[in-house]
């Protein structure tokens, strides 16, 4: 890591099993979060609402959208969070452009409640995050500038990315029915609060 701290330089490193699981895992319950979004109409921030944005306005899926989206980042990523870091996120990125593309082909929602899909798709996405951020992975984008920030001590990672995500949320007014611009917002409290009260630096130490 390019901008190692002396809190993470001393601590154990994860086993490479362990990192993988975590990448599996996390991924899989961002990607499961994302399409209960995807389905209900519903907007999250960062890049990833960006992404829902698109799809909702073109015929662009999110999955392809969001890992183009995502290329310019990867050079702050590299610059600011070194190859590990990089390495990781990209991987995460692939992941969840590829599972959001087969969630849908792997089950059908016939009925899906817009407040249930918000509670329960931003948990997801924020215990998702959580697994990716502590085996020193992201999502691209907002998130490997959050950490950035929160790794130096400027920010808390939760709470610069709610501020973000609230103003993208703004553009989604002229976009969304305001109903559902309502219950996304809920959704982004639900989100960052699920990891900024589980990722505090200084309580994980990553030792196996």
């Amino acid at each position: 890591m390019a901008d190692a701290t002396p809190e993470t330089e001393n601590l154990e490193q994860h086993k490479w099993y362990e990192d993988v699981q975590a990448l599996l895992l996390g991924t899989l319950l961002l990607s499961f979060g994302v399409t209960l979004y995807s389905t209900a109409m519903l907007i999250t921030g960062g890049l990833a609402g960006t992404s829902l944005l698109v799809e909702f306005a073109t015929p662009f899926t999110f999955g392809t959208v969001f890992f183009v989206l995502n290329l310019p980042f990867y050079i702050l990523s590299l610059m600011r969070m070194g190859w590990g870091f990089t390495i990781r996120t990209f991987i995460a990125i692939a992941l969840i452009s590829a599972m959001t593309r087969l969630i849908p082909m792997w089950m059908d929602f016939s009925a899906l409640d817009p407040i249930f899909a918000s509670v329960a798709g931003a948990a997801m996405m924020g215990v998702g995050l959580v697994m990716l951020l502590r085996h020193r992975a992201g999502i691209g984008g907002i998130t490997i500038l959050s950490q950035f920030l929160q790794d130096k001590g400027i920010i808390r990672a939760g709470i610069f990315q709610l501020i973000v995500d609230l103003a993208i949320l703004v553009v989604a007014l002229f976009m969304l029915p305001l109903k559902l611009v309502a219950l996304s917002i809920v959704g982004a409290f639900v989100l960052n609060l699920t990891v900024a009260i589980n990722h505090k630096p200084g309580r994980y130490r990553g030792m196996s």
